[in-house]
């Protein structure tokens, strides 16, 4: 026996189309309706997390120009901590620079004679011997012109003693320890209780 919806009583009819309306509804929701607010809400997700970028691009854009002053700032001083501790030794220029002080000053450099480097945690201690000629007043105004040095200099250990034959410019003879300073570019490892420190390096 056949059925069909058109024999059965009118509100047997209305249920019928209204659970197929229902099942309908239900189908197009799960298949259609879920994903799309699914990739909605994946997009939103996804937008949200965009904007958050763009929000930190532009404050980190606002803050270029700081950041940019803080590196030329950081630059100069390290530019400026070379020129005082340089980052290598060089008798040659030391010397020189030595030379030049020393002829504007009167003075006759006899000797000069580096001596071994002795590293510190920063930095190393490089001391030079140096034997010097002059009168007391130019020795005064050489270690004057040392003192301005843009590179540090101490002068330590002096020794002054009169010279046999005195002449009008050669009245003294001079020695000192003239210890410069050179910047590590790695910092030493501090020395482990016990252990033997390491041999200093040899000047130049």
């Amino acid at each position: 026996m056949e059925l069909t919806l058109t024999k059965l009583p009118w509100y047997a009819q209305v249920g019928a189309f209204v659970a197929l309306a229902v099942a309908a509804c239900g189908l197009f929701f799960y298949y259609y309706e879920m994903p799309v607010r699914a990739d909605m809400t994946g997009r939103k997700t996804q937008l949200m997390s965009l904007k958050g970028d763009i929000a930190t691009g532009v404050t980190t854009a606002k803050k270029l120009p700081e950041f940019r002053s803080q590196v030329s700032d950081l630059e100069g001083r390290l530019a400026n901590l070379k020129a005082i501790l340089p980052e290598e030794k060089d008798a040659a220029d030391l010397l020189n620079r030595m030379q030049t002080v020393a002829a504007q000053s009167n003075m006759t450099i006899k000797g000069f004679k580096p001596a071994p480097t002795v590293t510190k945690q920063l930095h190393a201690e490089w001391p030079i011997t140096l034997e010097l000629e002059g009168t007391y007043h130019n020795l005064a105004i050489f270690y004057d012109r040392v003192g301005k040095f843009t590179r540090i200099v101490n002068i330590s250990g002096l020794d002054v003693k009169g010279r046999d034959k005195p002449e009008t410019n050669m009245t003294i003879t001079a020695t000192c320890v003239a210890t410069t300073f050179v910047l590590l570019d790695k910092p030493s490892a501090p020395a482990k209780p016990g252990a033997k420190p390491a041999a200093p390096t040899k000047g130049d």
